[in-house]
């Protein structure tokens, strides 16, 4: 069923319940496998923290040594190199060793690319954020 209509439809479900098996076999399809989907997701999860993200948004100017991004990011450098262990065990980050010195960059492009997407989005959007508000 590939009918259209101009008739407003509930943003938290469907109007009518019918499924649209080919779609959903297609869909399917190209889904990735479940260890894919929990490592995608672990990543977003790192990501979902603030004091994390100022790292990783402090990042996006290129390489830094921890004492920079802790004070960049407003965290202590003990928080600042637990953050970033978890995401360089993520491969999301990325270290070089200057003698006593650890240099952090983003690990690639696509990580980049994440952030440079989240904050245009955001950057564009006002978000109507349901979970701090209670739902109101």
């Amino acid at each position: 069923m590939n009918r259209h209509s101009d008739e407003p439809v509930q943003a938290d479900g469907c109007a009518v319940r019918v499924v649209d098996a080919e779609r959903v076999h297609a869909v399917r399809a190209r889904m990735p496998a479940e260890d894919e989907l929990a490592d995608t997701a672990d990543v977003f999860g790192l990501m979902s923290d603030p004091g994390r993200l100022r790292l990783l948004v402090a990042l996006l100017d290129g390489e830094l040594c921890v004492c920079d991004l802790a004070a960049v990011a407003g965290l202590s450098e003990s928080a600042a190199s637990h953050a970033l262990r978890l995401l360089r065990a993520h491969r999301v980050v990325t270290a070089r060793r200057s003698g006593r010195m650890a240099y952090y960059r983003l690990a690639d492009a696509h990580v980049r690319m994440l952030l440079d997407l989240a904050v245009a989005h955001t950057g564009h959007t006002e978000a109507i954020h349901p979970e701090r508000t209670g739902g109101r």
